[in-house]
């Protein structure tokens, strides 16, 4: 009998172990992956190496359970933040402001909103400033510094009640509002902050996605209409 009982036992090893493997043991396994590609990304961004950086944000983001949507939050951002700094400022935003409505519908944590409002608002901040230099008309390059007003605007409303988070996101808007008012040579003499660089083409390429957030009214009204909060660092070049 005793010899039985350890045979059916033994025989039990391998289907525990694939229990396992497939239950705690494969998400632990993913939980680790995703975690290499983190860690991987971040040191990219420490060498400033930001295609590797987005390759692994990317790659993260893909083996995250869905289910997990804080954590995807914040893989997004860190994602879209990449991009912007990669060269890629037009899609980083159009990224940005899809993760901004799906957030506020979804009605994801106020921290996490703020970051992405923030991030979003410095990004429409940059992408107007640029757009200056290449020459878009004053209509094209307002509606990117407009959106990036309203953005800081409604984050230092929103947080009046810490006041020195509110004074920084009124900081920022008044850095908008200088770059708005600036004459175009004294654009020019100015250094070119580190997310404009190597992005070319910004003009067009927010052209081309205006037009087609024109073609959809319903989409492009809801996210004008989105209210929530965010946290963003004060662009450069705005003192």
């Amino acid at each position: 009998m005793r010899k039985k009982i350890l045979i059916t036992a033994w025989l039990l090893v391998p289907i525990l172990v694939l229990a396992f493997h497939y239950g705690p043991g494969q998400k632990r396994m993913v939980g680790d992956q995703v975690a290499e590609k983190i860690k991987a990304a971040q040191l990219a961004e420490q060498e400033e190496d930001w295609a590797t950086a987005v390759t692994g944000y990317a790659e993260a983001l893909s083996l995250l359970p869905a289910d997990q949507k804080v954590a995807r939050y914040k893989l997004q951002l860190a994602h879209a933040n990449a991009r912007m700094y990669s060269g890629q400022l037009p899609e980083a935003m159009i990224e940005m402001e899809g993760l901004l409505t799906d957030m506020l519908k979804e009605k994801a944590p106020v921290a996490e909103v703020r970051a992405v409002r923030g991030t979003l608002a410095s990004a429409q901040y940059y992408a107007g400033w640029l757009m200056r230099l290449e020459g878009a008309t004053t209509q094209e390059w307002l509606a990117e510094t407009e959106q990036s007003r309203q953005n800081f605007r409604l984050l230092a409303e929103q947080t009046e009640k810490d006041t020195v988070i509110s004074e920084g996101y009124r900081k920022n808007l008044e850095a908008v509002i200088r770059l708005e008012r600036m004459d175009l040579s004294e654009l020019q003499g100015l250094p070119l902050p580190k997310q404009c660089q190597g992005c070319k083409n910004c003009s067009q390429k927010c052209r081309s996605q205006r037009e087609s957030q024109c073609k959809n009214p319903g989409e492009q009204k809801e996210k004008k209409d989105a209210r929530g909060a965010g946290v963003g660092k004060r662009p450069e070049g705005g003192s």
